[in-house]
């Protein structure tokens, strides 16, 4: 039986004709056809302000724009959020959508042990892919992958979610139709696993 996918596409530009959307629907279209069920979150489609205190973060209304996709992230049982890197970290729309979704009472809260902190999401796992100018190799050596690091443990493993892999894709800028062409194959190929 195939598995629940959410994509999040979390580049902010909303005409759909960058490499992380080509490679979002690489990967959309191995898992549909290997039996998993697809629903994509796009980011740069969605109206919604950023949080700007606490308290909106702990206790305001999530915006009616947001509901289908926190409805899609707690039916997923594998989350894949594509990105590309800015200043060493995912763009300031996606961290934006975050903050607004996964909010106490859905991605962490009290738990039934009465710890303060329980983690809701348990039970999925995520895939990040990330695009990049620089090689992979040097954000993740040199640079040590700062802003991956902290979206993998402060937000995602913070609500329980693992296990979280990783697809790093660097020197896009420069690249041709064949390293392309590897790296679609290589997300169908993921997609079709359902990793």
């Amino acid at each position: 039986m195939g598995k629940r996918i959410a994509i999040i596409q979390g580049h902010p530009d909303p005409s759909g004709q960058r490499l992380g959307h080509a490679l979002a629907g690489a990967y959309a279209a191995g898992a549909e056809a290997s039996g998993h069920q697809v629903r994509l979150i796009d980011v740069a489609r969605l109206d919604f302000p950023l949080l700007r205190t606490q308290r909106e973060f702990e206790s305001g209304t999530l915006p009616e724009s947001l509901r289908g996709a926190q409805t899609d992230i707690g039916w997923a049982e594998h989350l894949v959020l594509f990105f590309p890197l800015w200043l060493g970290t995912m763009p300031a729309l996606l961290k934006g959508f975050l903050e607004q979704v996964f909010r106490p009472g859905f991605a962490f809260g009290p738990g039934p042990d009465g710890k303060p902190w329980g983690k809701r999401l348990k039970g999925r796992s995520a895939r990040i892919v990330v695009t990049m100018g620089m090689p992979a190799l040097m954000y993740r050596w040199y640079f040590r992958a700062h802003g991956l690091k902290g979206l993998e443990r402060s937000v995602l493993g913070f609500c329980g979610i693992a296990p979280i892999r990783e697809t790093l894709i660097g020197m896009v800028e420069a690249s041709d139709d064949r390293a392309r062409e590897r790296w679609l194959a290589k997300l169908r190929a993921q997609g079709g696993a359902g990793r």
